[in-house]
């Protein structure tokens, strides 16, 4: 695991809550939109990367889903996740701390039916990085699964949390991809930071063939 990565997430994680994050959603609308989309049964697999303190995993939940995977390279994020889920929500979640670049456990997950990725691969800026995230995914999505992924636009900003980001378009996700997925939809969105500072994000929904 990256060390330096991870002291870096947990380090926001134990000082900020989590309505305090650039990044926090009340409620995560793209996401709900794109995962609506899917048209999965309850049963069905989902992975969230990078799940962080996120909501997304609140309103899983609140659908019925009862194959929920939450990773995220910092355990302070996810036991924070937990704490605010309450026990009862939370033992309905299968709890991964890993690295995405580094993977131990992510590697080893199959058929899963959706990957949720809001604003982790936009970090990435090594190939090693990317072509690691791209094998893993590769890897645990079943034939016919579906790929979300939320990264800052061409539009947006260059940095994220103090750290350097690269930005995409859906035809930039297309090609990282590759042509074993197909591009299903994409949008434009504006997330605006408690601040009220805005972030324009691209979110994309692509099929495995």
């Amino acid at each position: 695991m990256n060390g330096s990565m991870k002291e870096h997430w947990d380090e926001i994680y134990a000082v900020l809550d989590a309505d305090d994050l650039t990044w926090y959603e009340e409620i995560p609308e793209p996401s709900i939109k794109l995962v609506s989309m899917c048209h999965i049964n309850i049963d069905e697999s989902i992975l969230d990367v990078g799940a962080g303190a996120s909501t997304f995993i609140d309103y899983l939940i609140i659908q019925g889903f009862k194959n929920i995977i939450a990773t995220d390279i910092s355990e302070i994020a996810l036991n924070k996740l937990k704490e605010r889920l309450g026990e009862e929500k939370a033992s309905l979640v299968r709890w991964i701390v890993d690295d995405i670049t580094q993977p131990i456990h992510i590697q080893n997950l199959r058929e899963i039916s959706v990957w949720h990725d809001r604003a982790v691969l936009h970090f990435l800026l090594e190939e090693k990085q990317q072509q690691q995230y791209l094998s893993t995914l590769n890897k645990v999505i079943r034939k016919g699964g579906y790929v979300i992924i939320a990264a800052f636009s061409l539009e947006g900003a260059k940095k994220c949390s103090g750290l350097n980001i690269k930005n995409y378009d859906q035809n930039i996700l297309a090609k990282f991809l590759g042509e074993d997925f197909s591009l299903l939809e994409y949008f434009d969105y504006t997330h605006y930071m408690p601040s009220g500072d805005p972030r324009p994000y691209i979110y994309t929904l692509f099929q495995k063939k």
